[in-house]
């Protein structure tokens, strides 16, 4: 059976992370953000986003986990795991900037994605629904940066 944006409002709803993504929207909300969003799947291993790339789309984790590495400026591998209910991308969508990081399937994993054009369409035809959708988003990138080991998940 297909996986319903319902069930990624499970996943997020139970998401305890220190950068937890956590918008304050009801059931039917959802339903109707659902309809911007593409569910999707990843292999393990299967890459979802390159350093460097430039994208602006959001992923949001329903199932699995993804790893987010990069190199520093010092040749240094630096990683984190982020686990179902996260989000990730929130870097670029806000900076219009290259991704900071590679972010890759360490197993099987379920995903939804919102395009910087899905999301316009969302902000004209349903603005109350993507200020708080923006304004989690923010919160989950104010987060990450205040928490050092987290930095890295700003992709």
């Amino acid at each position: 059976m297909p996986s319903t944006i319902q069930d990624l409002c499970l996943a997020i709803s139970q998401n305890t992370s220190d950068d937890a993504f956590s918008p304050a929207l009801s059931a039917p909300q959802w339903e109707l953000v659902g309809t911007y969003m593409q569910a999707f799947e990843l292999a393990a291993g299967q890459v979802l986003i390159d350093q460097d790339a430039h994208d602006r789309t959001l992923f949001f984790l329903e199932s699995g986990a993804l790893g987010v590495h990069r190199i520093n400026s010092r040749d240094k591998l630096q990683m984190v795991i982020l686990n179902p209910g996260a989000v990730v991308g929130e870097g670029a969508f806000f900076s219009r900037r290259p991704r900071s990081a590679s972010v890759s399937a360490t197993g099987a994993c379920r995903l939804w994605r919102l395009t910087p054009t899905r999301f316009s369409e969302m902000a004209n035809r349903q603005p109350a629904l993507a200020l708080e959708f923006t304004l989690a988003l923010g919160a989950v990138l104010a987060k990450r940066l205040a928490l050092r080991p987290r930095r890295i998940a700003v992709t």
